[in-house]
């Protein structure tokens, strides 16, 4: 990946969007198992895309439970939390200047997608929002619909406050990039697998190094 060029003093939308790629890939993805599970990730929502007009629940789950899953484990688990040499930075720093869900942000999202399904168990209605389930195949097109509300009023929500609390432009931005991130995930950590294979655990960063 390329550390990308802006004319001018402020960047345009497209500029501003590569330059979120490239803070997300430097900052975030320099584990190679990491961006293994983003390339598994990222294949997992294309189908999930594919799938929203044949049958919205495969989508939802592949969605949320193999891609969500698979994508925050990687950050959660295997990402480094230590001293950043490559940026200079420190993990805090990163945190703090992060566009979208940092990892504490991701704790209170990944919990409340946990839970919402209890929110069924309790009222199988939703307060009179769905119909209420008489099958197990029913329960998971509730637990869909719900789930896909969920994903839809995160992105909704933080784009919502980047754009009062950033600027608009960056908030629309930040959107753009969470849609499309699968397709862009899926061409520049296709080689991670492979890599990983070879016992490289932690990408060299030579991109980033060659910026510095």
């Amino acid at each position: 990946m390329q550390r990308p060029t802006v004319r001018g003093s402020r960047p345009t939308f497209f500029e501003e969007l590569a330059l979120q790629r490239w803070d997300d890939h430097r900052y975030y993805h320099q584990s190679r198992i990491n961006q293994s599970l983003h390339f598994f990730s990222a294949l997992c929502f294309l189908t999930a895309y594919v799938f929203i007009p044949i049958n919205p629940v495969v989508s939802v789950m592949l969605g949320w439970v193999l891609a969500m899953v698979s994508r925050q484990a990687g950050h959660f688990f295997f990402e480094p939390k230590s001293y950043d040499h490559v940026n200079r930075a420190t993990h805090e720093h990163k945190e703090a200047i992060k566009v979208g869900y940092n990892l504490s942000r991701k704790v209170w999202l990944m919990s409340i997608w946990v839970l919402s399904p209890l929110l069924l168990v309790w009222d199988p209605s939703l307060a009179g929002l769905m119909t209420p389930h008489e099958s197990n195949y029913q329960f998971l097109h509730n637990v869909s619909v719900l789930w896909l509300c969920v994903g839809a009023g995160a992105v909704l929500l933080r784009t919502l406050y980047l754009c009062i609390f950033w600027n608009v432009q960056s908030g629309l931005v930040w959107c753009t990039k969470i849609l499309t991130d699968p397709f862009h995930d899926a061409k520049i950590y296709a080689g991670a697998p492979l890599a990983l294979l070879r016992g490289e655990r932690i990408d060299p960063m030579h991109d980033v190094l060659g910026n510095n």
